[in-house]
């Protein structure tokens, strides 16, 4: 009887195990399959467009195993200097397998010094991350990084998301080393939202909280635009950005967030070279 029923259980144990490893390799199958990007996002995006895949003008760099799907980290960076003559105009942020595909699209100008990002992002299964830049003459490259995450847009809200709302909008600029005139900077801002995906449970409710997130994004260096964004669910909770600018001379750098609902943040920080 006792044996009997070991054996039962070894077969119940078994079976689960089966059935788990046929999951795994089935979504890792699936999410490996560049199908959407190549019959649905590429056509939505970039319609009639060639599309060079590249990393000689700019290259992703994400881990291959993200320890915090909710807080994946990802890092853009630009091959080329940015000049009035030659420079990359738009950075495009794709992740096939989430809900909402597109991630971010930013903008830049000559003022820039350097088209690099870096940010946290979420993934919501295995899934290719797409980054595509857009010349000032029109021409597109691709990079791409395949990220083994999943479950990133429905992670739970943690239950100090009461907290969160209170600090809803407050920003901070950092610097990375020192100032220089005329030479590219690092900055990077932070800003204070709980950027709800619509697909999240509050833990405390345990409702669905509707989504809530940052949209928009502009970045001035003396009323000077040196990045604009566009934004969506996929990034993270508490958003980061770190970006380049080049000063000219002291002045105020001015950020100004908007998210989906309409709220309008504004930050100032006094720039001396």
């Amino acid at each position: 009887m006792r044996i009997a029923l070991m054996k039962k259980y070894a077969a119940i144990i078994l079976s689960m195990l089966v059935t788990a490893l046929s999951s795994m390799l089935t979504m890792a199958a699936a999410s490996n399959d560049e199908s959407v990007w190549n019959q649905v996002l590429k056509q939505q995006f970039f319609p009639g467009k060639n599309i060079q895949e590249s990393s000689d003008v700019i290259e992703i760099d994400a881990p291959y195993r993200a320890e915090d799907p909710a807080l994946v980290p990802i890092k853009i960076k630009s091959k080329i200097v940015q000049t009035p003559k030659h420079y990359i105009k738009r950075i495009t942020v794709l992740i096939d397998q989430n809900p909402v595909p597109f991630a971010a699209e930013f903008s830049f100008t000559p003022a820039s010094g350097r088209a690099d990002l870096a940010m946290r992002v979420r993934f919501n299964s295995y899934s290719y991350i797409r980054a595509i830049a857009e010349m000032n003459d029109g021409k597109l490259y691709m990079n791409k990084m395949f990220v083994k995450a999943s479950g990133g847009c429905s992670a739970p809200i943690g239950a100090d998301l009461d907290a969160a709302m209170a600090r809803l909008g407050k920003m901070k600029f950092r610097l990375d080393g020192d100032v220089k005139t005329n030479q590219p900077t690092l900055a990077q801002l932070l800003i204070s939202h709980p950027n709800i995906t619509g697909m999240q449970m509050d833990q405390v409710s345990r409702h669905i909280r509707p989504k809530h997130y940052v949209e928009k994004i502009r970045v001035f260096f003396n009323d000077k635009p040196i990045l604009t964004a566009r934004t969506d669910i996929a990034i993270s909770a508490d958003p980061n950005f770190r970006f380049y600018f080049v000063p000219s001379k002291a002045g105020e750098l001015r950020a100004e967030v908007v998210d989906n609902l309409g709220q309008r943040f504004i930050k100032t920080y006094p720039v001396k070279p």
